[in-house]
């Protein structure tokens, strides 16, 4: 179809402007009652009252129609912190933190993310092509449009290229848009770790110019982090991903406070990620800077880590704070940008407004796009999501379905809950 009506919509968010959000503005969502909302050649080309819908859209058989019936219509959320192309599971060590181990208990024993590298450096590019596809389909069932997605479990060069190729190839098949991470220092493998030096000459003179001479990343991302990677050392490896055209992303004073969000910050990154341990210092720094606070509150949540990020400090500082859903195969267990949004809630005191600012707006700053989604309004894209009522809280009752439809560049992806066949 050439162009899409949606109408009676009974609450229409819109979230417009491409600035991010701020302190109290995290609450402003600009919406709309009874509003409609038309797209052309798959983005937003006229927004307004219901009523005046008839003379805003020309009779045309091209023209196709969704009707809301009354219930909200939202920006498609933007999930800003992935790490989707893996292979194998970690079953095993889920049931252990079950039973009282803990994050560093279980990567002492040889768990976490080096236990994902063996099955994942044994997978063949379409194997990890088709387990990212199956992920975006459970994430855009949950009203994800836009999102980030991680290598990191290679850590290796073939093994890299192998899987941010898969990324971008599960992108090409996918309605939902991929932007790409290199996450080569996600740890240091098993058989660099009587050399530490050796593997990060493998990353910078190695990994990165094969990424970047392909073309495979938009961003370079490192875990910086206690028993990971030092300030210093993710500096170096940000700084020849820069050289190499990359922009940059830091996992961030997750377990301890590290200087991450400093590092972040100083470097212009586009986000500092996870922050459960981040200093009065840290949040001041980012927010004097454009550096996004990515907080994954589900993630805290599985790792049975006893605290959360302090959202409602960073906000209050004036940092811009986003959300992701952290899918990955040890802790980032569920694919839902809604319970993201309930956990952010629930665990990190938002109020519902500041998370869905914070899942579509915000997101899409820290990526970069947010002259392109993250809001409604004319020229953006037109990927939007309509809830089961008009009740914007239904989003944040985890367990029951909130998302009836989801949009993605003016064409109807999910319906009735059901991914549509391309």
């Amino acid at each position: 179809m050439s162009a899409l009506v949606v109408r009676r919509a009974g609450l229409l968010v819109t979230l417009a402007g491409s600035a991010p959000r701020r302190g109290p503005a995290l609450r402003e969502v600009a919406a709309r009652e009874q509003a409609a909302l038309v797209a052309r050649a798959g983005r937003i080309a006229w927004i307004g009252p219901d009523r005046d819908l008839g003379a805003a859209v020309a009779p045309d058989r091209d023209v196709a129609e969704l009707d809301a019936e009354g219930a909200a219509v939202v920006p498609g959320f933007v999930d800003a912190h992935t790490h989707l192309a893996f292979a194998g599971d970690r079953d095993a060590e889920i049931r252990l933190r079950l039973a009282g181990a803990s994050y560093a208990e279980i990567a002492a024993a040889g768990g976490g993310i080096v236990r994902s590298v063996e099955a994942t450096r044994a997978a063949s590019r379409e194997d990890l092509t088709r387990a990212v596809v199956e992920r975006l389909d459970e994430m855009l069932a949950q009203g994800t449009t836009t999102a980030e997605v991680k290598s990191g479990y290679g850590l290796e060069t073939a093994a890299e290229v192998r899987s941010l190729e898969a990324i971008r190839e599960a992108g090409r098949r996918h309605p939902t848009a991929v932007v790409p991470t290199f996450l080569g220092a996600h740890e240091v493998p098993l058989e660099h770790r009587g050399d530490r030096e050796r593997y990060l000459r493998l990353l910078t003179d190695e990994m990165i110019p094969a990424v970047a001479s392909r073309g495979l990343a938009a961003f370079c991302d490192v875990f910086c982090e206690q028993g990971v990677f030092s300030v210093e050392e993710s500096r170096r490896v940000l700084s020849a991903a820069r050289a190499g055209g990359m922009k940059l992303r830091v996992h961030a004073d997750e377990l301890a406070d590290t200087g991450g969000a400093a590092l972040a910050a100083g470097l212009g990154a586009r986000s500092a990620d996870h922050l459960l341990h981040v200093s009065d210092e840290g949040m001041r720094a980012l927010a004097r800077s454009g550096t996004v606070a990515v907080l994954l509150p589900a993630a805290a949540f599985y790792l049975r880590l006893g605290r959360y990020a302090p959202a409602r400090g960073l906000v209050e500082k004036g940092a811009i704070v986003a959300l992701g859903t952290d899918v990955n195969p040890g802790a980032g267990l569920s694919p839902s940008m809604p319970f993201a949004m309930a956990a952010a809630c629930f665990g990190m005191g938002l109020s519902l407004e500041e998370a869905l600012a914070a899942a579509t707006l915000n997101a899409a700053v820290s990526l970069d796009l947010q002259h392109e989604v993250g809001s409604l309004e004319v020229g953006k894209r037109a990927d939007l999501v309509v809830l089961r009522s008009a009740r914007l809280l239904d989003l944040l009752r985890a367990g029951v379905p909130a998302v009836r439809h989801v949009v993605k560049d003016g064409r109807v992806v999910v319906r009735d809950g059901r991914r549509v066949a391309a």
